[in-house]
């Protein structure tokens, strides 16, 4: 690897003051799972890494707001969303699509905030958090704003972060957390080798209320080059029953809709074909949740 300064400011105004939007070789790091492999495979050269392993302490937190929030650090580990019991109470589908992320190694070490960072379309907590209608919460020199998944992930790798900005939090409202009468579910195609990454990746999320499905959410990961959210097979849900019969046509109009990408885990017409089925069976888990 290239030399590179390492600076670990305390504070997040230490942080900040260290990050350049105009130096693309000053970046700042995390848990560094994905950064740190990028580097040694030259596919980065930073001058300066910025880490944030001193914010820790403020950044890292999981808690309930006043509101009814579930609040996650930018800074919090996945390790810590899989055994919080917070997370487990609110938003139940975090912590079963933690325990197949991945391995316990880099989920002891990966961070809230650098998953949303990084963009890999792969990942699997970005769909999940936009199901959820998440906002993320980022921190700069010129202020706070906030963020959904959607506006934050702009294309494959890509963000709306600027570079001297931080995400200091995710926030899941208290509407579409389990006390409300959500339902979720995470689902993932791969075949589990060591260096596996999923094909494709559908979360779905909706009230459920008198045996109908309303303000139902479907986003697809992996298999597109963002987080994607399938609107025309949301709508097909919303007001059903979920039954066979609907579950087939929101697939079908998933498959219709979404722009599929074709990569190593699989051709675009492939991916199509899984979204459609699995669709059904996201949300038929979702609905055994009940």
């Amino acid at each position: 690897m290239t030399p590179f300064e390492l600076l670990e400011p305390q504070t997040l105004p230490e942080a900040l003051a260290l990050l350049s939007d105009d130096d693309a070789g000053i970046r700042p790091i995390g848990g560094g799972t994905a950064l740190m492999l990028m580097m040694k495979a030259a596919v980065l050269a930073p001058t300066r890494l910025v880490s944030l392993r001193g914010l820790q302490g403020t950044l890292g937190s999981i808690a309930m707001t006043a509101d009814g929030a579930l609040h996650l650090g930018g800074l919090a580990s996945l390790s810590a969303l899989e055994h919080s019991a917070l997370v487990a109470q609110h938003a139940p589908v975090i912590t079963r699509a933690m325990t197949h992320l991945s391995n316990v190694r880099v989920r002891n070490v990966a961070t809230v905030g650098g998953a949303l960072a990084h963009a890999d379309p792969h990942m699997d907590l970005p769909p999940v958090l936009a199901a959820l209608d998440a906002r993320v919460q980022i921190a700069g020199p010129l202020g706070t704003r906030e963020l959904t998944i959607d506006e934050l992930i702009s294309g494959y790798y890509e963000t709306a972060l600027k570079r001297n900005e931080i995400i200091t939090g995710v926030q899941i409202p208290a509407s579409a957390g389990r006390a409300a009468g959500r339902c979720a579910a995470y689902l993932k195609c791969t075949t589990r080798a060591a260096d596996d990454w999923p094909a494709l990746g559908v979360a779905v999320s909706f009230l459920y209320s008198n045996r109908t499905i309303s303000d139902a959410r479907v986003v697809i990961g992996a298999a597109t080059d963002r987080p994607t959210r399938a609107r025309a097979a949301e709508a097909l849900l919303s007001q059903s029953m979920g039954d066979a019969t609907t579950l087939q046509k929101a697939g079908d109009a998933l498959a219709a809709e979404v722009q599929f990408t074709t990569d190593a885990q699989g051709s675009a017409a492939y991916k199509r074909q899984l979204a459609r089925v699995h669709l059904g069976r996201a949300v038929n888990a979702a609905l055994a949740q009940t």
